[in-house]
């Protein structure tokens, strides 16, 4: 079976869940693609060329600067019926969920989202994704001609496998553009993404107020991690929108979470609960963040934290 591999890029950089995918592939034996849709993308060749690709096909024109979901779906529709590929990849981000269910109407193709799980048996494609706020995983079968996919970052690590890539650059039929984005609003300049993130320290209502906030920051910085917050923690105005984790923020898989001062609403658990290993900090021992936690410890945070941040050091 062919793969098609949507290569999510920002600022000419393509982002950690293109390679994800890429290795995602190569896993289940597929014949893959990358399509790059946008305008003097830089550094595509050597970038995807370092994680296994050897056909790369970059949709150029000035009109794909910025995202439109009526421009995309459409050059990413004749880019999939040209190639003939049967399943096409994207990431369980932003744009990922704006995009995939556009392109699966249009080419009349199955959709299943922010999977957990792909597997590969003959022609037969099965797949593994929450549903119901995380309380259970459902495996679906697709068994339409093209199956639209997106895959929850962090879920398969990115390796790299060197290849010298063929790019192929066109210019693609285009349409008019009803909505286009002109403008994403990032974080701090270098600060992470907690979606791409390894490591993630995230504080909850149990932090009292945003002056303590230097210690989630402090732990963060000794761990090279990315900053979280709960959905309290945002709608008090503590902290901005983007580092919040939940069902109504962001959807992490990082390999460590550190819950501060979280008790671990439901919404909460739906966003981060797949992480590889969850280590939980709260002094109130019935708080249900335990329940999922791999490690609790069940003490005062502005007593634990700081003794932390120095065993670090």
């Amino acid at each position: 079976m062919k793969a098609i591999i949507f290569a999510e890029h920002r600022n000419g950089q393509i982002r950690k869940i293109t390679f994800e995918n890429m290795t995602l592939a190569k896993s289940l034996g597929l014949s893959f693609d990358v399509v790059v849709v946008g305008h003097q993308v830089q550094s595509v060749e050597r970038d995807l060329g370092a994680y296994g690709a050897t056909t790369v096909t970059v949709l150029d024109d000035p009109a794909l600067t910025r995202y439109s979901p009526d421009v995309y779906t459409r050059v990413m529709a004749d880019a999939v019926k040209n190639s003939g590929a049967e399943i096409v990849l994207m990431g369980a981000t932003s744009t990922g969920k704006d995009l995939a269910p556009r392109l699966s109407v249009l080419l009349n193709a199955a959709l299943a989202t922010d999977c957990t799980k792909v597997e590969l048996s003959g022609n037969e494609l099965q797949v593994t994704r929450p549903m119901y706020a995380g309380k259970v995983l459902a495996k679906i079968r697709l068994s339409s001609a093209i199956k639209v996919l997106t895959v929850r970052p962090n879920v398969y690590g990115a390796r790299e496998n060197q290849s010298a890539a063929t790019v192929n650059k066109i210019s693609p039929s285009l349409v008019d553009a009803r909505t286009v984005v002109s403008e994403i609003v990032a974080g701090a300049k270098g600060k992470l993404d907690v979606t791409e993130a390894d490591i993630i320290v995230s504080g909850g209502r149990g932090m009292k107020g945003p002056e303590n906030w230097h210690l989630i920051e402090k732990l963060a910085e000794k761990l090279g991690a990315a900053t979280g917050a709960s959905r309290a923690a945002v709608d008090a105005g503590w902290r901005s929108h983007d580092e919040q984790v939940g069902q109504t923020g962001k959807t992490v898989s990082p390999t460590l979470y550190i819950a501060v001062g979280i008790s671990g609403a439901i919404q909460h658990l739906a966003g981060m609960s797949s992480s590889k290993y969850i280590v939980a900090i709260n002094k109130d021992a019935e708080a249900p963040i335990f329940k999922v936690a791999d490690y609790g410890i069940v003490a005062d945070l502005f007593e634990i934290v700081p003794r932390m941040i120095d065993e670090l050091k």
